[in-house]
């Protein structure tokens, strides 16, 4: 029987959030959909709205077992922060009506877990997104980056389900 599992990452940010759905088949990374939601000029809370109502909708339309995002960092300056956890809040918030379970992940752990080190460039992480994903041309960036969070997740819930699996083996015997 193969574990299969629909994840939608997503990369917030106030002016361009990523998203990127992928299938885990096993081991295997199968891609969905990826995109970036544009925010309009204007009024901030207009801009959050759209990520709202955006990521509702790609939720209801692709419908995720997982979501995958990645955490808050330390931006440029306090009020770049803020304005990214609240573009990653009305991302978060929009799943909440389909009761998906919700996973965080470091921008440098997203990193390790796609390229190998947790310092890689935007332009590594499309790279190895593409190879891994086998996909015929190269995501936008922020795409790329919630691809990669989808990917992250999809290893990191790999290896929990087989050390999950070891234990119970140690334990039987």
């Amino acid at each position: 029987m193969t574990d299969k599992r629909r994840i939608l990452g997503i990369d917030p940010g106030s002016r361009f959030t990523g998203f990127g759905v992928l299938d885990f088949e096993g081991d295997r990374p199968v891609y969905v959909a990826s995109g970036t939601i544009k925010s309009p000029a204007g009024t901030f809370p207009n801009r959050l709205k759209k990520i709202f109502v955006s990521v509702n909708a790609i939720v209801d339309e692709y419908r995720p077992d997982v979501v995958a995002i990645e955490s808050v960092f330390m931006a440029r300056n306090a009020g770049s922060a803020l304005k990214l956890g609240h573009a990653r809040s009305a991302a978060l918030c929009a799943t909440f009506a389909y009761d998906v379970e919700v996973f965080e992940y470091a921008p440098r752990e997203i990193k390790l877990a796609v390229v190998g080190t947790g310092a890689a460039s935007k332009e590594q992480v499309q790279h190895m997104v593409v190879s891994l994903l086998q996909l015929d041309g190269i995501p936008a960036t922020d795409a790329a980056d919630a691809l990669a969070t989808a990917i992250c997740h999809g290893h990191q819930h790999r290896l929990q389900s087989r050390l999950s699996n070891e234990n119970v083996i140690a334990s039987l015997r």
